[in-house]
């Protein structure tokens, strides 16, 4: 059975909507025809630190009033002082315990995924202490995430954001290493470029590990809506295809420029941008 059209697979989310009430996000996403919802976990929408059980249940219930369900939740993590590769003990502890937590939240949001990448080490220590960090630290949140029934995706970032996984090869080293059945690889369009790596070398390495994509465009990177960069759409969209993708993909526009003030026009283009391919 071929999988659904890819725009029928692409969710909504809160990105972008940092600076506006999250019941305005979700009345955006009914609006544009979503049914599934990848939860930014920010404050103040869903902080992960600071949600209660019973917040999280109202998030759900709000989304299903709409009828929306949250597929993944993914927690603020690459922004100081969420590291699970720091070299400094307190940090790393503090951010597993997070991602810990996160996992719980996201059984109360209905959300049977939870987003991870592996942190970074200090850049005058050898590559592999940090490593080494990272996979301890990975293993033990899959393995926390898979006794609660989440499954989770690791997402290879630009080599600004971490100095550890960063491309195809990385990511497919690190679930090696990690060894945990629930946990697969988030292909980031903008970070596999970055990386020198296409949709094809990303299946190539990791197979039906590819678990969910990130489809943003860039210039050649930024977290951009489709049309205002320059990658290509279509070659994305029909290496995916061919590659047997069927799981879920979001548009994920960031930043504090105009997408943050006003941010259901460039979710509209992007959206139309892929129903038209």
């Amino acid at each position: 059975m071929s999988a659904p059209p890819l725009i029928d697979r692409v969710t909504g989310s809160n990105f972008s909507y940092q600076h506006h009430a999250l019941e305005r996000c979700l009345d955006d996403m009914a609006a544009l025809g979503r049914t599934k919802i990848e939860l930014w976990g920010i404050a103040p929408h869903a902080h992960v630190p600071w949600m209660t059980d019973a917040e999280a249940r109202g998030i759900r219930r709000s989304a299903a009033a709409r009828g929306l369900e949250i597929a993944c939740l993914t927690p603020e993590q690459v922004m100081y002082p969420v590291n699970i590769a720091s070299p400094d003990a307190r940090v790393r502890a503090a951010s597993v315990s997070m991602f810990r937590r996160a996992a719980e939240l996201a059984v109360e949001l209905g959300a049977g995924m939870l987003f991870l990448t592996s942190g970074r080490g200090a850049e005058d220590e050898p590559r592999e202490a940090a490593w080494t960090r990272a996979v301890d630290a990975v293993g033990e949140i899959a393995a926390y995430a898979a006794r609660l029934g989440v499954d989770c995706v690791l997402e290879p970032l630009q080599r600004v954001e971490s100095n550890l996984v960063n491309s195809a090869a990385d990511a497919a080293r690190m679930l090696d290493d990690v060894g945990a059945a629930n946990l697969g690889v988030a292909l980031d369009t903008v970070a596999a470029h970055a990386a020198g790596d296409t949709v094809d070398a990303y299946f190539a390495a990791l197979g039906e590990r590819v678990r969910h994509v990130h489809l943003i465009d860039g210039a050649p990177t930024g977290h951009l809506a489709w049309g205002d960069g320059i990658l290509p759409l279509r070659d994305i969209a029909d290496a995916l295809a061919r590659n047997g993708y069927a799981g879920l993909a979001t548009v994920e526009l960031f930043g504090d420029g105009s997408y943050a003030l006003d941010p259901r026009p460039a979710l509209e283009r992007s959206l139309a941008a892929i129903a038209a391919l």
